[in-house]
């Protein structure tokens, strides 16, 4: 398994999204033409022939971060779990003039909801996983929170999620004007202390028959301080350091989501029933 993993991995580190053309307009969620709509995906993800088997019946879905697109977000990833066998599935969300992600977090999980349910309709599948970087993380407990995904989100597997908010700046750029900042909701909505915050984190962080994994760097210079994207311990949540496992790892924020060690944890945690096993996932490369 670690000799295939690594070798798709070595492959895959330069890729070229595809775009899969479709034909007639059909219903979207029964053809699959609602992905063509969400727009160049990364190689792997959003091939509307893809069919869940036995052996990985839940499709995966794979959410960016603040100001991130699908195709580059997830790059790494998405061409690895269609390798192993997964149906994977990818969106772009929340797009303003400052670009995607910076809409609204309510209304981002609400197109979430809508972009899940064309999946499930689509495939046939009754459960699906969820594998997100920073807000594409910590969003979708919104979703499963108040928008019904709890009834079919087998897993979320965050990296570096958002989900106690940072105390540093998110996605500070100094190309970007004071009208592309100020277009950028979700930015304020994730400032540690925020109203949205304040209401996802109220009560139970992890409600739901669903498995939480989150995994963090402690050189995330976004997410401050780290532990700002720790759940609440309890038996379907799992929270993982990656230089606990991994010392010399150096990877930060951005980054993560190419890191082929985060990725031991978010394979794992799809493999398995309930969230991550930290031991377990770092025996695969040992």
């Amino acid at each position: 398994m670690v000799k295939k993993f690594t070798i798709l991995f070595l492959s895959f580190l330069i890729v070229t999204p595809v775009l899969f053309l479709g034909g007639e307009k059909l219903k979207a969620e029964a053809s699959g033409d609602f992905l063509l709509s969400e727009g160049l995906p990364p190689l792997g993800a959003n091939d509307p022939k893809c069919i869940p088997d036995e052996t990985h019946p839940d499709p995966i879905v794979l959410v960016p971060g603040t100001f991130e697109s699908m195709d580059r977000n997830w790059a790494n990833l998405a061409p690895l779990l269609k390798a192993e066998g997964y149906c994977v599935y990818s969106l772009n969300y929340g797009y303003t003039a400052a670009g995607y992600g910076t809409g609204p977090i309510e209304d981002s999980a609400k197109e979430l909801k809508t972009f899940i349910d064309n999946v499930l309709a689509h495939t046939g599948a009754e459960k699906i996983s969820i594998v997100g970087h920073s807000q594409g993380g910590m969003m979708p407990r919104y979703y499963i929170k108040f928008l019904g995904g709890n009834k079919v989100v087998n897993d979320l597997i965050g990296l570096v999620p958002s989900n106690h908010g940072t105390k540093g700046v998110i996605g500070l750029n100094a190309t970007w004007t004071v009208t592309d900042l100020a277009a950028c909701t979700a930015c304020r909505q994730q400032e540690t202390g925020s109203e949205f915050l304040e209401k996802l984190n109220r009560g139970n962080e992890a409600p739901g028959n669903v498995s939480y994994t989150v995994v963090t760097t402690r050189n995330d210079e976004v997410v401050v301080p780290y532990t700002s994207s720790f759940l609440k311990e309890s038996k379907n949540v799992v929270n993982i350091t990656l230089q606990d496992y991994y010392p010399l790892n150096q990877t930060e924020h951005q980054l993560i989501a190419y890191d082929v060690n985060a990725f031991s944890f978010v394979f794992d945690a799809l493999a398995h029933k309930g969230p991550a096993d930290p031991a377990r996932s770092v025996a695969l490369f040992k």
